[in-house]
């Protein structure tokens, strides 16, 4: 495996502006995830560490060897992208085995077979390497494109959203399943998704793209705790952060310079009481808790609360802060 490292990487399509001054370093074994929305260049950046876009300005180093100007093939990196892309006449065996037979590899038939084998184990699709992947289900074809990645080990892996076109249960399934092969394998891996909860769940470092930008880069806890600013902040957590004008609720003295108070489930406190500051509009069950949400004056805010807390539509409720964020007129975190 091998680190990666992009220094003042710019890229432009027409007059859009793709990626902006972007600097990463990924450590040899990591798992990094970047976040972000469609159009806040993740997959460009895939493809500039693949060689598939060429950088305006900046450079591109993989174990410590200067990329720019290399030829995709010989990056020595594995990309696995959104759709499956998979070889339709062919079994699951010869489609894990194709990325081995190329003139750049010259395998003898045991060690390939060898390996072919163990990555279909690796990736749970042993049972089907006869079956052509036209027979195979979503998660199945998609188990299969990543065990192609797989098999050929090479310096980096490269992964574009491949979760995002699976349903619910298989998406849950698979990231598990790829955080424990990548731990497995030791492998240097950059993963881009929309998802937060696939960044939360795999990544060792989660980075926070916005056009064309990196705003932030740090593990899980930090960027859901410690956020740069309020687009950072509104990029984690489930439901999404209230946004409050600073003085909505009682709690702590806000800083000076405070304009925005951002509120999760954990900054707030709730009590009911006849006279209270704000309203429960309607309660969402979901088994284990329950989605309050609450209208305080012009406001609408939306938590999570225990199933057993006594409060139903319609209640008064007394809602006070702890600990909240603060940002500045500018949006930047106040300390």
């Amino acid at each position: 495996m091998a680190d990666v490292t992009l220094k003042g990487i710019s890229k432009s399509f027409g007059d859009k502006r793709a990626i902006d001054g972007l600097d990463l370093h990924i450590s040899d074994g990591e798992f990094v995830v970047l976040l972000g929305p469609t159009g806040a260049g993740k997959t460009t950046t895939l493809r500039l560490i693949a060689g598939l876009e060429r950088p305006d300005a900046g450079t591109v180093a993989i174990g410590g060897r200067m990329m720019n100007g290399q030829a995709p093939a010989s990056r020595d990196v594995a990309f696995v992208f959104q759709q499956y892309s998979l070889y339709p006449h062919l079994t699951v065996y010869e489609n894990l085995a194709f990325p081995l037979r190329s003139p750049a590899r010259r395998m003898d038939p045991a060690s390939l077979d060898a390996r072919v084998r163990h990555v279909a184990k690796m990736v749970r699709i042993d049972h089907k390497l006869e079956n052509r992947s036209t027979r195979l289900s979503g998660g199945e074809m998609q188990r299969v494109a990543i065990g192609r990645a797989l098999v050929r080990r090479p310096a980096i892996y490269l992964m574009d959203e491949p979760l995002s076109s699976l349903d619910a249960k298989l998406r849950g399934e698979l990231r598990l399943e790829l955080k424990r092969i990548q731990k497995e394998m030791g492998s240097t891996l950059l993963y881009v998704t929309h998802d937060q909860i696939e960044a939360m769940t795999m990544a060792d470092r989660i980075g926070i793209l916005s056009e064309g930008k990196l705003i932030q880069i740090g593990t899980p806890r930090e960027i859901y705790t410690d956020p740069a600013n309020l687009h950072v902040a509104a990029r984690l957590g489930q439901p999404h952060i209230n946004l409050l004008p600073a003085d909505l609720l009682p709690g702590p003295t806000p800083p000076a310079g405070t304009r925005t108070i951002g509120a999760r489930t954990e900054h707030l406190e709730i009590a009911r009481t006849a006279h209270g500051n704000a309203q429960v509009d309607w309660v969402e069950h979901l088994g284990d808790q329950n989605h309050l949400h609450i209208r305080v004056g012009g406001h609408k805010l939306t938590t999570l609360a225990d199933p057993d807390l006594p409060v139903e539509a319609g209640d008064s409720i007394r809602l006070s802060l702890r600990r909240p964020l603060y940002f500045g007129q500018n949006g930047q975190r106040l300390a």
